[in-house]
């Protein structure tokens, strides 16, 4: 069964940048992982915020766990560490998993 993937983020404009970056980076990423079957992104500028939600499907719960160990590799070995990086442009994460109704 497919397992969607969605995050939805929550952070000021002064981070706009830095944060398309690194979502730009992560979504190169995943489309080159077995199992990876799309995503989408959404934006809404508030008046001192922005609201970003990234929606991914994997073809099953394995792919997906497979996608989790290869991205947190890759992390590693960029030396990026996503709490820290979330902390520094104070963004907030919200992310969960779910499956697709019939």
């Amino acid at each position: 069964m497919n397992q969607i993937l969605i995050d939805r983020f929550e952070f000021p404009k002064e981070a706009k940048e830095v944060f398309l970056e690194r979502v730009k980076q992560n979504r190169d990423l995943i489309k080159t992982i077995p199992g990876f079957l799309g995503d989408t992104a959404y934006i809404h500028e508030a008046e001192d915020k922005i609201l970003f939600v990234t929606i991914a499907t994997w073809e099953n719960k394995t792919s997906l766990d497979n996608a989790k160990t290869l991205v947190f590799a890759a992390y590693q070995k960029q030396g990026f560490v996503m709490p820290e990086f979330l902390a520094l442009h104070s963004i907030k994460i919200e992310r969960a998993i779910y499956e697709r109704m019939s």
